[in-house]
């Protein structure tokens, strides 16, 4: 019974201080569900809810230590003990989690790269679908997902397509008995009708048995990648085949038994496409996460430009004297206030839309 009553007696001592902590916590969750909120509605917003996640987490910590009733001895040992903590984590930072959490700061004061681009890095290839704090998400040629730590990229160089555009190129290894100058307007009139900027030809290697061609142009189509290159290849066959050069290696045509007159070039034939049969560009089904991250990524970045426009019109409003264009400015607002809205509806409906896959 005396147990249960010093309890309670020290209870009632303590009692404001309890009630200060339910309160702190209350605001903690409070202001981590808002700041939640908010970031959604911005561009990169997974990472900066898990940064502001992480600073609400540590602010809470100290608090609590502060708050309780537990001794100035004891407090002090318990901040030291949490800041020797953060001193190590730091310290290992290479090798941690704190690692790559610092590799996203880098990698976001850097900004060479956005969700929807193009990178290579490590010899993984593909587009940008997802940004977090310790990683980010590629969708690769197979449609796949590979996740690579931010401290992998910040360790690797990463080349970035870029999205004004870039240059597309093929080989094809050809024999030395065929004149380098008539190679050279084939593959250069193939590469003009993929519709290629600024065609050119090289001669890129002098094998044992063959020349090696490249054919390149730039495309500022970038999102049509793999299509562009695919059609490149087709019309260097086309253009090649068309001018009767076989695209065989001397040693096959060395060793293989038939008349000389004999060419391995394949039947031109035509085909008319069913009307409305249109294949979709594999662009379309590999990299739908890329497209949609960078859909939203443009959205949300097209609220925060409406938000500063808004801002922008109400400072010039209040400046402005003459009625008819504060009337005209006032308008513009409220047109801007609309479009951010429904641009945030459409958000939220589609990460909703996300979530429920």
């Amino acid at each position: 019974m005396e147990v249960l009553n010093n309890l309670l007696a020290g209870f009632k001592t303590n009692l404001p201080s309890y009630i200060i902590l339910i309160l702190f916590l209350i605001i903690l969750y409070g202001l981590n569900a808002v700041i939640g909120r908010r970031l959604n509605r911005q561009s990169t917003s997974r990472f900066r809810s898990q940064v502001a996640s992480i600073i609400i987490f540590f602010i809470g910590l100290i608090g609590i230590i502060i708050i309780l009733p537990l001794g100035d001895h004891i407090q002090g040992q318990l901040l030291s003990l949490i800041g020797l903590l953060l001193s190590a984590a730091i310290a290992l930072s290479s090798t941690t989690l704190v690692g790559n959490a610092m590799a996203g700061f880098m990698l976001r004061s850097v900004r060479n790269f956005r969700s929807g681009d193009f990178i290579n890095v490590g010899g993984h290839f593909g587009r940008v679908s997802e940004r977090g704090l310790f990683h980010v998400e590629i969708q690769t040629e197979d449609s796949d997902l590979t996740t690579l730590p931010n401290i992998f990229l910040i360790t690797n160089p990463v080349k970035v397509i870029r999205s004004e555009g870039t240059i597309i190129s093929a080989e094809v290894s050809l024999g030395y008995d065929l004149p380098h100058g008539q190679i050279e307007k084939l593959l250069t009139s193939a590469a003009e009708e993929t519709e290629l900027e600024n065609p050119f030809v090289q001669i890129v290697n002098l094998g044992d048995f063959s020349v090696t061609y490249r054919a390149a142009g730039m495309t500022t189509d970038v999102k049509k990648l793999l299509s562009t290159r695919s059609r490149l290849r087709q019309n260097m066959l086309d253009k090649l085949h068309g001018d009767g050069v076989e695209i065989v290696s001397p040693t096959f045509m060395n060793t293989r038994a038939l008349g000389d007159t004999r060419q391995f070039i394949p039947r031109p034939i035509r085909e008319q496409a069913a009307e409305g049969d249109k294949t979709p560009p594999p662009e379309r089904i590999v990299f739908e996460k890329a497209d949609a991250a960078e859909s939203l990524d443009n959205l949300r970045q097209q609220v925060e430009d409406a938000a500063k426009e808004i801002e922008a019109l109400k400072k010039q409003t209040g400046e402005e004297k003459d009625t008819n264009a504060c009337a005209k400015l006032e308008g513009q607002i409220e047109f801007l206030n609309l479009r951010r809205e429904r641009l945030t509806e459409i958000i939220k409906a589609r990460e909703e839309n996300e979530k429920g896959k």
